[in-house]
This record gives structure tokens, C-alpha cells and sequence, in this order.
């Protein structure tokens, strides 16, 4: 066994004459494992909401629209040409109108989207899932469900809907107003799609409206690789229409949530960071108690470079089964979260009711790898102090 080695061990027992420096190396020990479990909790949190989230804004804000640029439509040439040239896609055009939804004293804002159901579930699994309840055909409607609940609605009731759309009555204009029946609902897990979001089918819609069968204001389209499909789809698509991702919609949101997981992240490792003063002044607290040690072991042959060597060695060992036992930890309580329900979310404000973890490799790697170096740069100093002990002085007056 070398002298590294050796001391490292003895210097780590519990030392009945100098209890309060295992007691910080055990608080050293305590914190960065503390620091490191939490981190990977909450940066597997950010990564479940973050993914949550974009899983549902992906289906109602649809993987790719297609829309016309300025003022125009998109006419069913175009939905033949694009199913003909892309097979693996999915393609669904639709009409729609800004709308006030009214129910006795009650209104509510959103839009009203007039679809061919069976091509609109192709490529909206919340709409398909819907459907099972009913398909709306003529002045039906599919309404959220928060929307619903909003205006305590049942199936079979109806609902008015104020469109944006002006015609000539009388005098005056006023804006045009249908009444639908309600036969469906669906659940996109976020409210304020619930409430804004109605679906009608697309003929009744253009009849409201005034538009031929012929022309759409756009068509919804489903693919599992949006980033690479829409540069396909946008390079045989004519100059008059234009191609957006749910992406470009949505960049800023995405955009917050980075920034939010990043601080975060930083916050977190100030914990970390914290806990391995505990290391410096527990290797400091050593040195100032082994120094007579220290000399004799100088003088005896050994290098500054040993002893630098040894205390480094005690406080990366120190650091490093406290980021073991860290790890260990958050994983497990990874596992738990994941697999008991021991904490529910309220539905209507968070897309899922249920804790979202997902902990990928980079973030593990990137909190092992920053709690490590932290460790290190800890064990440093009190190492290169212990080096520099002066050996004539100690051996003269200890």
C-alpha cells in the first residue's frame, strides 16, 4: 500500500481528539450528494414539462400549415398535388373564423375550424380521439372540454357562435351569427386550446362563411419529422402559399423555458458549490492538525508533491462518493416519482396530471462532470497549503 494511499484512509477515521473535522468532511460528504440528487430531479422535471409540452403544441398547433401568403387561399388542386407527391404524409385542409362563443350570459373568444373529419383525425390525435363520441356532421360542434365545463354544456345542447364576419341587416351591419348543436368533445390537456378551439364540419363552415368548396384557408398537415418535411414540401409548393412550422409559432415559449432550465441549473449547482467550501475548510482543519505529521513526513523523504498528492487525494475521494451517493439518489427518486403517483398535478393548468420526468444523458453527464470539477478545484488549495508547510518551524515549536 502506498504512503497516498494509507494516510488518505487514516486521515478519513473518525477521530475521537478532533471530532468536528470528520463532521465537516461528513457535511461536505451530505451536501454535494443533497446537491447532486436535487439537480438531476429537477433538471428530469424540466426535461418531462418541456417535452409535455411541445408533445401537445405539436398536435393542436399541428406539425406543419400550409397558408396562403397575403390575401388568397389554398384551393383542393393543391391537397391532390401534395397527397400524390407525398404519400407518407398526411394532409387536411380547413377553413376558419374568429368567433365568440355564447351560452346564455356566458361568451368566450377563440376560433372555429371547419374540417373533414376524416382527414382531420389523420392528422390530430386529439381531434381523432374526440371523435369517438361523435362526429360532427352539417351545424354540429366539437367544443373542449374545458370549454364545456365553462359553460356547463351536455351533448345534444346548443351553442351560438358570433362570427367576425359582417353582413347587411336593416341599417346597419351586424356580424353574423349560427347556432350549433353540440355532439363531441375533446381533451388537449391545455386550456386555453380547449377553450378556444372548436371544430365544425368543413362544409357548413364555407356555407357560413361564403367561401366555394373548392377554396380552404389553409391545410393542416402531419409529419413525424417536420424540420426535414418542410423543406421538401416547400420546395414544390407554388409562390402564392407559404409553409410554417409549429416551431415559428411557438419560439419564444420554448425559448423562456431554455433560459428557465439553465438558471436553474446554475442555482441548483451554487448548492454544490456550497456544500464543497464544507471540503475546503475540513482539509484546511487536516492540515492545521497534521502539520506536525506533515514535517516529520518531509523530512523523512517524502515530496511536497506526495503530500499535495494525499490531500487531494482525500478531498476528491471525499467529493466523489458524495456525487456517487448523489446520483444514486436522484435516480432512485427518479424511479419513485415516475412510478407512484405520490404527486398530482391539476389537469387544467398543466398538460399532464401526473409528475413528467425525463433525464437525458447530456444533463446527467453535464451535472457529474460540473459537480466534479467543483470537487476538485475544493481539494486544490488546502492540497497545495499542505505543501507548503514550513518543516523548521513546526518541528522546532510542536
Amino acid at each position: 500500500m502506498s504512503i497516498v494511499s494509507y494516510l488518505v484512509k487514516r486521515f478519513l477515521r473518525f477521530d475521537k481528539e478532533q471530532p468536528f473535522i470528520f463532521l465537516s468532511a461528513l457535511l461536505a460528504f451530505s451536501g454535494i450528494a443533497l446537491g447532486v440528487m436535487v439537480l438531476i430531479i429537477a433538471m428530469a422535471l424540466m426535461n418531462g414539462f418541456d417535452n409535455e409540452f411541445k408533445k401537445k403544441l405539436t398536435v393542436m398547433n399541428y406539425p406543419l400549415t400550409i397558408q396562403p401568403k397575403f390575401y388568397g387561399s389554398t384551393d383542393a388542386a393543391l391537397v391532390t398535388a401534395l397527397r400524390t407527391q407525398f404519400p407518407d404524409l398526411s394532409f387536411s385542409p380547413y377553413v376558419t373564423s374568429a368567433v365568440l362563443s355564447r351560452n346564455n350570459d356566458q361568451m368566450e373568444g377563440g376560433y372555429l375550424f371547419g374540417v373533414d373529419f376524416k382527414a382531420e383525425g389523420e392528422v390530430n390525435s386529439v381531434v381523432k380521439e374526440g371523435m369517438k363520441t361523435g362526429t360532427p356532421k352539417g351545424f354540429e360542434v366539437m367544443i373542449g372540454k374545458s370549454l364545456k365545463e365553462e359553460f356547463v354544456l351536455t351533448p345534444g345542447d346548443k351553442l351560438t357562435y358570433i362570427f367576425t364576419q359582417m353582413e347587411p341587416g336593416g341599417l346597419a351591419l351586424t356580424p353574423k351569427i349560427k347556432r350549433f348543436k353540440t355532439v363531441s368533445t375533446f381533451n388537449s390537456g391545455l386550456s386555453a386550446y380547449d377553450k378556444g378551439f372548436s371544430y365544425t364540419s368543413l362544409d357548413a363552415l364555407q356555407r357560413i362563411l361564403g367561401v366555394p368548396e373548392n377554396l380552404y384557408d389553409g391545410i393542416h398537415v402531419f409529419s413525424p419529422n417536420p424540420e426535414v418535411d418542410i423543406v421538401r414540401i416547400g420546395a414544390v409548393l407554388p409562390n402564392t402559399v407559404s409553409i410554417r412550422g409549429w416551431w415559428e409559432d411557438n419560439g419564444n415559449f420554448f425559448a423562456a423555458l431554455k433560459m428557465e432550465k439553465m438558471s436553474l441549473f446554475i442555482v441548483l449547482m451554487l448548492i454544490i458549490l456550497i456544500a464543497a467550501i464544507n471540503i475546503i475548510s475540513s482539509l484546511l482543519m487536516t492540515v492545521m492538525n497534521r502539520r506536525s505529521e506533515i514535517a516529520l513526513l518531509i523530512s523523512l523523504g517524502a515530496s511536497k508533491q506526495e503530500v499535495k498528492k494525499i490531500f487531494l487525494t482525500l478531498g476528491i475521494v471525499i467529493g466523489f462518493f458524495g456525487i456517487v451517493t448523489g446520483t444514486l439518489l436522484g435516480l432512485s427518486g427518479i424511479w419513485i416519482l415516475g412510478t407512484f403517483e405520490i404527486i398530482s398535478l391539476p389537469a387544467d393548468v398543466y398538460p399532464t396530471s401526473t409528475l413528467p420526468l425525463d433525464l437525458n444523458l447530456f444533463d446527467l453527464f453535464s451535472i457529474i462532470s460540473g459537480a466534479f470539477v467543483i470537487v476538485l478545484l475544493s481539494s486544490w488549495y488546502p492540497a497545495k497549503k499542505a505543501s507548503e508547510v514550513d518543516i523548521l518551524t513546526v518541528l522546532r515549536n510542536e
